[in-house]
């Protein structure tokens, strides 16, 4: 994706600008003649949009992209829509999908910090980074970031897949869970494939990483190799689970996640 994350807001708005605006952690997008699009500076001011909780975001393809908070959607004309930006994913290109999820995350943060936790007093924007400081007390607040670890387990010929009542409809991923506090990303992966399903794995190697800003998190992916024990669901996290050979594969997750690319890398032939 070719986006440069950057804080420092220009002078000027270009009137091209692309503008993500949100309410409640979903997308207004702009639909004409059956296409969707990311609105434009343009449009905001043609139809006196109104925004509040401004975040610059940085450049996608060498254009400024802002974050906005969109508080009521009762005043909008009828060409700007409200979407949850996964469902968007055959509407428009995945980078804005991802950018759109990113502009959420920025969103909840500058709404939730608008006020110090420590003191209570009233916090701005900073100079110099990415962070809200604290006016009475100079408390800093950074944007929230979740680390999750996401990992691809085979068996021989087989890869482990596993069903969750989290997910939006039916398909099956690779485990993933949330990184404790002292804990190594390794550490993670043995203990959350532990809870999940109940086997022990080894041969831990990096695979790639990518940020998931839905709402906060940054996956971490691994694969990993079985090691012992037999596969029991905990039936909270997963419902179901299995060993899936490259010609049994079931639904699985759309191309935007590192998901895909962990099973992807399996039916190509990845293997331990």
């Amino acid at each position: 994706m070719n986006f440069i994350s950057d804080f420092r807001c220009p002078q000027e708005i270009n009137p091209d600008s692309y503008w993500f605006l949100i309410n409640e952690q979903k997308i207004i997008v702009l639909s004409e003649n059956g296409a969707m699009s990311i609105p434009r500076y343009n449009t905001l001011k043609e139809y006196e949009i109104r925004s509040d909780h401004i975040q610059y975001m940085g450049t996608y393809n060498n254009i400024s992209c802002y974050a906005a908070e969109i508080e009521s959607t009762e005043a909008l004309p009828g060409c700007l829509v409200v979407h949850p930006p996964l469902t968007l994913l055959d509407r428009l290109d995945s980078d804005l999908v991802r950018l759109s999820g990113l502009a959420g995350q920025f969103i909840t943060w500058s709404r939730n910090h608008r006020f110090c936790g420590k003191c209570g007093g009233s916090t701005k924007d900073k100079n110099d980074e990415r962070a809200k400081i604290c006016t009475p007390c100079g408390q800093v607040y950074y944007p929230r970031l979740s680390p999750a670890i996401i990992v691809a387990v085979t068996k021989d010929d087989k890869l482990l897949l596993a069903s969750s009542p989290r997910f939006r409809s039916k398909f099956y991923s690779v485990l993933a869970g949330f990184v404790e506090p002292g804990e190594t990303l390794e550490g993670c992966v043995k203990r959350e494939i532990k809870e999940e399903v109940g086997i022990e794995v080894k041969n831990i190697k990096y695979f790639d990483s990518q940020p998931w800003p839905f709402p906060d998190s940054l996956m971490i992916g691994f694969t990993a190799e079985y090691d012992s024990g037999e596969i029991k669901p905990d039936k909270k996290e997963i419902v179901d689970v299995g060993w899936f050979k490259r010609d049994e594969i079931p639904g699985i997750p759309s191309s935007i996640s590192i998901a895909r690319r962990l099973i992807d890398w399996f039916i190509e032939g990845g293997n331990h």
